[in-house]
């Protein structure tokens, strides 16, 4: 089969691998149908690692996909040959003291889809997963939506992990996939104000057209001021969605007293620096987001209802043969891009 692997820092190349099968009775194969682009594909793509994960090459990335199912084994119940389906990449052991208490998501053995050291991606025509990781798609929902419910489900966690937002107000700094997946759970969970930041004006225009209070761009404006100058009791939560230091600095001095930084965004630096006299003055929770946990199906649902609608979020889209140049779009924010798909067919 063929399969896009990184052979490099910002090198792709076709490549010919062996058709995987399956080996155990939960096993299921899929046909690949599309891919979303993350931007943790783009670390790799750009730096080889992210943190401890480091590229060996060759290696396929790509984790936000769904497709067709072709064969499955002979315990497998969930789906079977013909649905389309969603996929979770994390494949946890279910067996570990993490697993057991609900904490999935960070398994002791956990294998992610596109993670160095843990599993080939889904760049690729056929994949074998898990039953647990897939996910029919009924009534409405396409291939698009089975794809895009990967990082939708990490908005919608990120907003479970801040507690209860309904009527509070929130600034969402970053405003990429993860960003907007972050803004369209804030207000399906009844959101008061929600305040956006984003270097791309045109991420900006779709901010605004989902209901943003307010938009802001950090190389014109002063985002504290602006932001102060709106709410002047400061913010109740604050969503770090793009991995800056800058952004949460600047969430630090718009939170208020009591506040919420919830930090989702993956730097590409080492440690992150605080203010010790302002967090600690002001009394910051800081809550860190890894992955999701359960949101996968919630994400299908939300969107099934119309609750969320993620059609402004698809702006590009390539043929499998092209993934050099959709990575190469994203990598260097061309072109107003929020979230870029590979087509397999």
């Amino acid at each position: 089969m063929k399969a896009m692997q990184l052979t490099g820092i910002r090198r792709i190349e076709m490549t010919d691998l062996p058709e995987p099968v399956i080996s155990g009775p939960k096993d299921v194969k899929i046909k690949l149908s599309v891919l979303g682009i993350c931007g943790s594909d783009i670390h790799y793509y750009v730096n080889g690692r992210i943190g401890s994960q480091v590229v060996s090459y060759p290696f396929a990335v790509g984790h936000e996909c769904a497709g067709i199912v072709i064969e499955t084994g002979k315990n497998v119940r969930r789906v079977k040959p013909g649905d389309v389906i969603a996929i979770e990449p994390a494949m946890p052991c279910w067996e570990c003291d993490q697993c057991l208490a609900g904490r999935h998501h960070t398994c002791r053995r956990l294998k992610f889809l596109g993670c160095p050291g843990q599993s080939e991606g889904s760049l690729m025509e056929y994949i074998v997963m898990p039953e647990e990781s897939c996910f029919p798609l009924t009534g409405n929902l396409n291939a698009d939506h089975g794809a895009i419910s990967e990082p939708l489900a990490i908005g919608v966690y990120s907003v479970r992990k801040s507690g209860d937002i309904k009527n509070l107000s929130a600034g969402i700094l970053g405003f990429g996939p993860i960003g907007m997946s972050v803004m369209l759970a804030a207000k399906a969970a009844g959101a008061g104000q929600i305040f956006v930041t984003d270097k791309i004006d045109r991420r900006l225009d779709i901010a605004e057209m989902e209901g943003a209070d307010a938009v802001m761009n950090p190389l014109r404006e002063d985002i504290v001021a602006g932001i102060g100058g709106i709410s002047r009791s400061g913010l109740d939560i604050v969503f770090e969605c793009c991995g800056e230091q800058e952004a949460v600095d600047q969430a630090v001095e718009i939170l208020k007293p009591g506040g919420k930084l919830i930090i989702v965004g993956i730097p590409e630096f080492e440690k992150w620096k605080f203010d010790a006299d302002r967090t600690r003055r002001k009394e910051i929770s800081i809550q860190f987001i890894r992955r999701q946990v359960d949101c996968v199906q919630p994400s299908l649902d939300m969107m099934a209802s119309g609750e969320i609608n993620i059609d402004r979020m698809i702006t590009h889209r390539f043929p499998f043969t092209e993934t050099k140049a959709a990575f190469d779009l994203v990598a260097g924010y061309h072109d107003g891009v929020m979230k870029t798909m590979i087509d397999f067919e």
